[in-house]
Parts: structure tokens; sequence; C-alpha cells
């Protein structure tokens, strides 16, 4: 009798622990999975780390591409990998949302996120150099150019973003740091006794970056060239713009 009674106590303990698990399943619903993915993302973040990050929004974005959180995992994406030195999928991550919604109230984030990538990856190479010095002209800036063209577009699509502040002080570095490496090469080539290139260079900073520290000299260079070639005119009206330089300078200076 007691062997029975056993046995019913542990089919029923079969059964109840058969109903509990099978209203688990009912529960876990695909909603649920993805929030819990999201919030792993979440903690993940907060504790800074961002390679397991990856790992969940990745995950997010594959199993719920139209889901509840899609847009967010997407935008977050861009900073993880930001985060993480994965410049190239910054990048691709920021293209990939800007297409995808152009008119999302983050996309003005999106747009600085791929000029900060660039600039990042360039400060990177650039602490990778003991010596800049006569060497700056010799280096491929593209990312710095790069950088400074993507940084320029998002303030003009973006005047009034929260960003613009951030954007303009990293794009005076780059300005002055292609603004050097343009007057190393005209200088270069005044060496070697090219003066038209010379001269393209000058006008380049002139044109370009006109509030470099370095436009002084880019005029300098042109008056140079011109009177190395014995264009006299051409000098003649380089020297003018110099003059006129020079005394705008001189004047901002005693008002300030």
């Amino acid at each position: 009798m007691k062997f029975y009674s056993n046995l019913c106590i542990y089919l029923l303990l079969i059964i109840l622990v058969s109903c509990a698990t099978q209203k688990e399943k009912k529960t876990t619903t695909p909603a649920m999975q993805e929030k819990e993915i999201y919030d792993q993302s979440q903690e993940r973040i907060k504790a800074g780390n961002y390679s397991l990050a990856i790992t969940s929004l990745e995950l997010l974005e594959k199993r719920f591409p139209f889901g509840k959180y899609a847009e967010q995992a997407q935008a977050e994406l861009i900073y993880v990998y930001y985060e993480n030195r994965l410049y190239e999928s910054t990048v691709i991550a920021a293209e990939r949302f800007i297409s995808l919604h152009p008119r999302h109230p983050n996309t003005d984030y999106a747009y600085f996120m791929k000029g900060l990538a660039k600039f990042s990856k360039e400060k990177e190479l650039l602490s990778s150099v003991p010596i800049l010095g006569e060497l700056t002209f010799k280096r491929d800036l593209t990312s710095a150019k790069e950088s400074f063209d993507e940084l320029t577009d998002f303030i003009s699509r973006f005047p009034e973003s929260s960003y613009v502040g951030d954007a303009k002080r990293r794009m005076v570095f780059l300005r002055n740091l292609i603004a050097k490496q343009e007057i190393g090469i005209a200088e270069f080539y005044i060496e070697r006794k090219a003066y038209i290139a010379a001269v393209s260079r000058a006008d380049y900073i002139i044109s370009n970056l006109p509030n470099s520290p370095v436009v002084r000299k880019a005029l300098e260079i042109k008056v140079q060239a011109y009177n190395l070639m014995g264009k006299k005119d051409l000098e003649k009206q380089a020297a003018d713009v110099l003059t006129k330089f020079n005394e705008a300078s001189a004047k901002e200076e005693t008002n300030s």
C-alpha cells in the first residue's frame, strides 16, 4: 500500500513539473526573448564590456530585424563598434543606419560618428609615428581628409545638432594637420623646381583651409614660385594678396 502511495506521489510530481514546463514554453514568447537580449546588451554596455555588447546587439539584429528594439540596436551598434576601436565597422554601421532611417531623430548622430570614426583612426595612426616634423608631408592623410569632409558634411546637414561643437573642435585639429602637410609638399615642389605644382598646393590651402595658421606661408610660396618662373604679373597679384592678408591679420590682432 505504501508503495502505491509513493508511486502516486511520484506520478503527481511528474505531472506538475510537466505542466509547469509547458506553461514556461507558452510564456517564453519571441517578444520576451528579444527584450532579454536587449537588456543583456545594455548591462554589457554599462559594464564597459563592448565586445560582448556587440555580440548581444548583433544577435538581436539577426533574430529580430523588425522587432521593437531593432532601430535602437542599430544605433547602439555604431557606438559599441566605436568604443571597441572597430572604426571600419563603425562607419559601415553608421552608413547603414542612415540608409535605413534617413529621417530618424538619431540620424545626426550617425553622420557625426562617421566622421569621428575616421578622425580616431587618423589619431591612432599619428600616435604610431614617433616623430612627425619633416615626415608629416610624406604620410598618407587620406583618413584625415575623409574625416574633415565627413564632419563638414555633418555640420552643413545638422547645424543645430548637439554634436556640432565637438565636430568643430576636431576639425581644427584636422585642418591644421592637412594644411601642414600641403605646405610641406609645396615647399618640396619649390626645391624640385616644380613651381606650378607648388602653386597648386598653395591654392588648395588658401581655398579649402582659409583659417589654417599656414595661409600666410601659402601666399608667400605663390609669390616665390611666380618669381622663380619669371611671371611678374602673377607675382605682383600674389604679392598684393599677401599684403592685404598681412594688413587684415595685423588689424585683427590690434582689435583683439
